[in-house]
């Protein structure tokens, strides 16, 4: 499994100085003299978008968006499945699904000329040729946010065992944490996973070579989901979208969880006592991206809404509320200031260096791993 390697907050940011220099000299993306009718409808995940964001979005061209919260990959690909690609004209796959998509033929090809491309981090922007080119179509995904999924917790309730202060997985699952720890289902078996890597109840490894093979992947899952039934009566919570995390932490008793790190950053910013930091096994790194669907119907519209998004001035203060991270060269310089101090806590001492990027996911891998997952929920 590769890691992601020999990151800070600057070079995830800005990777490619030219690319940086040139992409923060173009001028403003949206013209506040822009004025333009009509609507879109936009199906992303649901904190991704400030209602002070898309008002100010109306304002400057009189677009009326449609916003359609999303809390899964796989809710985002059965209505796509169940619409044939109709009833959104913007959606927000998130970069490992490529596999699952391309099969469904339900993606039109984005028009890269209109898309500001050369706002975003360059690396990120290799993801859509790289891995969204179905049969050389063209490109159907653009990077839009980025995160990880690692641990947050109450520090007025908890602190992480280790001597260190670094959290980790095991943690969730621990006795002595029963009934006030949460979860999501996959990702948290997932996860559970690499802790038993690290303690030598599972082969260094093998969480990566499931992707490899059905029969690999069954024999692995099969061994992580006896291990979490096990356990299963410690947890207090499976969550499943960004709103039960953060009841999760303020109202239902869970005081450590594994969380995606923009809801407790958030409530961090707002000034409740939660932090977010990636573990001992290494946070889960993800980039979300957004596409069009072949049956859009607000095509102008969409793309307006992407140019919006793609300008700084509009991305960096959109990161204070939803607490994750943004691709856009220069968002980071027009957060609040509070971001960079929330992101070196996440992240402190080689943590960047330790993500683990998502592999990319076959429809046969999501499809097992649904299996497990049913059997882990209904023990």
């Amino acid at each position: 499994m590769t890691k992601i390697n020999n990151l800070s907050r600057r070079k995830v940011l800005k990777t490619g100085a030219m690319a940086g220099v040139s992409a923060l000299a173009t001028p403003a993306l949206v013209s506040k003299a822009f004025a333009q009718s009509g609507e879109l409808t936009l199906m992303d995940w649901s904190d991704y978008w400030p209602e002070d964001m898309l008002a100010k979005f109306t304002e400057e061209t009189g677009i009326k968006v449609n916003y359609i919260g999303i809390g899964s990959n796989e809710e985002l690909i059965n209505k796509m499945r169940a619409s044939q690609g109709a009833g959104a004209d913007l959606i927000g796959p998130t970069n490992n699904r490529s596999l699952q998509w391309g099969p469904l033929d339900l993606l039109q090809p984005l028009d890269m000329s209109r898309v500001p491309i050369d706002a975003a981090n360059p690396a990120m922007a290799r993801i859509g040729p790289d891995a969204w080119d179905f049969e050389g179509a063209g490109n159907t995904w653009i990077p839009h946010i980025w995160g990880t999924e690692g641990m947050a917790w109450r520090v007025d309730q908890w602190t992480p065992s280790d001597p260190s202060g670094v959290p980790s997985y095991g943690e969730i699952w621990s006795e002595e944490n029963a009934g006030k720890t949460m979860i999501r289902a996959h990702s948290g078996m997932l996860c559970a996973g690499l802790y038993m890597e690290a303690s030598g109840e599972m082969e260094v490894g093998s969480v990566w070579a499931a992707y490899e093979s059905e029969e690999k992947m069954r024999e692995v899952w099969g061994q992580i989901t006896e291990w979490c039934i096990a356990r299963k009566s410690n947890l207090k919570l499976i969550w499943n979208d960004a709103d039960s995390q953060k009841n999760g932490l303020l109202n239902d008793g869970v005081v450590v969880g594994q969380t995606w790190d923009g809801p407790p950053l958030a409530l961090k910013t707002a000034g409740e006592p939660v932090t977010y930091q990636a573990p001992a096994e290494g946070a889960m790194a993800w980039v979300d991206g957004l596409a069009m669907p072949k049956g859009a119907q607000n095509i102008d519209q969409a793309y307006e809404l992407i140019k919006f998004a793609y300008d700084p001035a509009n991305a960096g203060p959109a990161i204070d509320q939803h607490g994750y991270n943004s691709p856009i060269l220069g968002a980071d310089q027009l957060a609040g200031e509070n971001y960079a101090k929330n992101f070196a806590e996440a992240y402190p001492g080689d943590a960047l260096a330790n993500l683990n990027a998502w592999p990319a996911e076959a429809p046969w891998y999501a499809d097992i791993r649904t299996e497990f997952v049913n059997q882990f929920q209904s023990a």
